[in-house]
């Protein structure tokens, strides 16, 4: 019977004050009995067994009765809520503190002493309250910095070493401490030893020590602002997250590197948890990245998975660099896999917190393409009303330029109509006189007949742009059409002189210019001038189009120079109507005649005027 058992060991306990041994072996039996047997442990304290064992861990002058009565306490009170309400007083960490100052206190003792702190603490207010009051947390943040050193401890020997072991109760204690319930007052009294801390991750990454020490910080850390940022300040962010890169390059080897590399997510996700602007310093590390590939490690658990989804999305929920390299690591597409996959209620709602950030991240990016979208709109509006407003003025300046030029063509046109007139009555009254002499006079009959058909029916062939004119009734539309061929010769060459062109061009589109009486310009009509215009003064358009128009018009103008005969003999170029010419031919006829008339004198200066102009151009390109 269990209660029979505890009474005849309490019994032995007070009988055997002289011996340790049994004393020890007693308690041995008594712990392991109420060890997780909260009933065992309650009827105990009712018995008195509780505050014997109390005071005999502070009066036994045995070094193995004092560890073993005070490990006996610690179970109990591990295993009954109502033993450890009893044993929570100041007397009690008081005397705790006097085994870890004594020098005498061995490393077990100190051990014990420990670990009974740590059970009075667990999941207890008060304990956190008495332990920080009696100055307890500060012996053992001491002890947290003192124990261990990396230079003298041998970490394969984890096991069997007795300060290792000591150390470990410490971080234990301390993590207890701090939270379950959070006491805020605590963490900000542990956080003195994260210095300390961070030195013994820069120097090791061991899991013997990376386990504990990040244990510690992450509950040291969780739902604190001003410990997160302390932390951060002193680069323990950066240090954890260089170890997290050196356990993923041992992760595809090592199975407990990837295991702690999990442990080591979860501090940093503790650490930026309610900060998160601060996981802008995992950005240089690619955190992110390496927090993906750890989450497609098929052995790991659910709540391994959930710790690091929950991670990413605190890395991902304002930094830009770290929701950059989520998409870039094809994040997403994970995410969502997690999401229609799982069946695990915890594990989806981490997947759609990052969902989420993905989301708001989206919004963001488009209203800020959307403000940059609006500057680039009203800056391209702006330079098109620019724009604008130059074309109104070159149009502005081409239509007055238009104006200017259609009043002296209209000028020249009345004076050319009535200087034609005059020569075309004179070239037709001898042409009359000559056919009227090659009439035979014998045949009175026939010279009229021939007369008429000459003088009235006229047929005037000619090849204007290949095409052949229709005989006309009289002489006049003759001399009109003939007229207009000239205006529009003369004002394609006009054309042409305004537009640059290759010396190749020069060489190879040399073509007489028919000029206006003075030189001052040229015959343009309304649609042409327009054109010559916006090639003046918008240079970078397209020439193409009036280079092309170029070839014909020069046929056009060879042709009606050719076809334009006069009855004048005074010079060659009136009497060579029927000879095959062209440009260079005809001009050298016109240089080598002496006896030029006017119309033709006038063509060559222009046509000299117009190869200047180009020599000047050719040489200028």
């Amino acid at each position: 019977d269990m209660k029979t058992d505890l009474n005849l060991l309490l019994e032995c306990l007070k009988y055997q004050m002289d011996c340790p041994l049994s004393q020890k072996e007693a308690l041995i039996t008594i712990y392991s009995i109420c060890q997780q047997n909260s009933e065992a442990s309650e009827y105990f304290r009712e018995i008195g067994g509780l505050m014997f064992v109390n005071d005999l861990a502070k009066s036994s002058v045995h070094c193995i009765v004092k560890e073993a009565a005070l490990f006996t306490l610690g179970i109990i009170i591990e295993s009954n809520v109502y033993c450890q309400q009893t044993l929570c007083t100041s007397a009690l960490f008081e005397d705790l503190i006097l085994f870890l100052i004594k020098k005498d206190s061995g490393v077990n003792l100190k051990r014990m002493s420990v670990y009974v702190i740590l059970v009075l603490v667990s999941n207890n207010k008060n304990g956190q309250t008495y332990v920080r009051d009696t100055g307890c947390i500060s012996l053992l943040l001491q002890l947290f910095r003192t124990t261990l050193s990396t230079s003298e401890k041998n970490l394969s020997d984890e096991n069997t070493d007795p300060c290792y072991q000591l150390w470990s109760s410490v971080c234990s204690a301390l993590c207890a401490c701090v939270n379950n319930p959070q006491n805020e007052d605590n963490q900000n009294i542990c956080c003195s030893v994260f210095p300390y801390a961070k030195e013994w991750l820069d120097s090791c990454t061991e899991p013997e020590i990376v386990r504990p020490i990040c244990s510690f910080l992450g509950l040291t850390v969780a739902n604190n602002s001003y410990v997160q940022k302390y932390f951060v300040s002193i680069g323990g962010l950066d240090t954890l997250a260089k170890v997290l890169l050196e356990l993923m390059h041992d992760s595809c080897l090592s199975h407990s590197s990837m295991k702690l590399a999990v442990v080591v997510t979860k501090t940093l996700d503790a650490c930026i948890a309610n900060n998160s602007a601060m996981g802008v310093v995992l950005a240089k590390y690619h955190t992110v990245s390496e927090l993906l590939k750890l989450l497609s490690n098929e052995t790991l658990n659910t709540g391994e998975k959930i710790s690091i989804i929950l991670t990413i999305g605190h890395c991902t929920e304002v930094c830009e660099e770290n929701q950059c390299e989520l998409l870039q690591n094809n994040g997403l597409p994970r995410m969502i896999q997690v999401l229609t996959e799982s069946q695990d209620e915890e594990l989806i709602k981490a997947a759609t917190f990052v969902l989420q950030n993905c989301k708001q991240m989206t919004e963001q990016l488009s209203l800020k393409l959307y403000d940059n979208s609006l500057n680039v709109n009203n800056a391209e509006e702006s330079d098109v009303q620019v724009r604008k407003r130059c074309l109104q003025d070159y149009w502005k300046k081409a239509k007055e330029i238009l104006h200017r030029i259609n009043s002296i063509q209209k000028e020249h046109d009345e004076e050319r109509v009535q200087g034609e007139i005059f020569v075309d009555e004179s070239s037709v009254a001898n042409s009359e006189a000559l056919k009227f002499h090659e009439v035979n006079p014998s045949d009175p009959k026939m010279c009229i007949e021939r007369a008429q058909k000459e003088v009235c029916c006229p047929q005037l062939t000619s090849k204007l742009n290949n095409q052949v004119l229709a005989p006309s009734v009289t002489s006049a539309p003759q001399k009109n059409e003939t007229m207009n061929t000239m205006d529009a010769a003369s004002t394609r060459q006009t054309e042409q002189r305004n537009i640059p062109c290759s010396v190749t061009e020069l060489q190879t589109d040399s073509v007489p210019q028919s000029q206006s009486i003075n030189g001052k310009t040229a015959c343009v009509k309304n649609q042409s001038g327009y054109i010559f215009l916006v090639t003046f003064f918008l240079p970078h358009l397209d020439q193409h189009s009036f280079r092309s128009e170029k070839t014909e018009e020069v046929k056009s103008t060879s042709a009606a120079s050719s076809s334009h005969k006069m009855a004048d003999l005074r010079c060659l170029g009136c009497t060579a109507g029927g000879l095959s010419l062209n440009s260079r031919t005809f001009t050298k006829m016109l240089q080598s005649c002496l006896h030029r008339c006017d119309h033709h004198r006038v063509i060559l200066e222009a046509e000299e005027r117009y190869r200047r102009q180009l020599c000047k151009v050719a040489a200028g390109n």
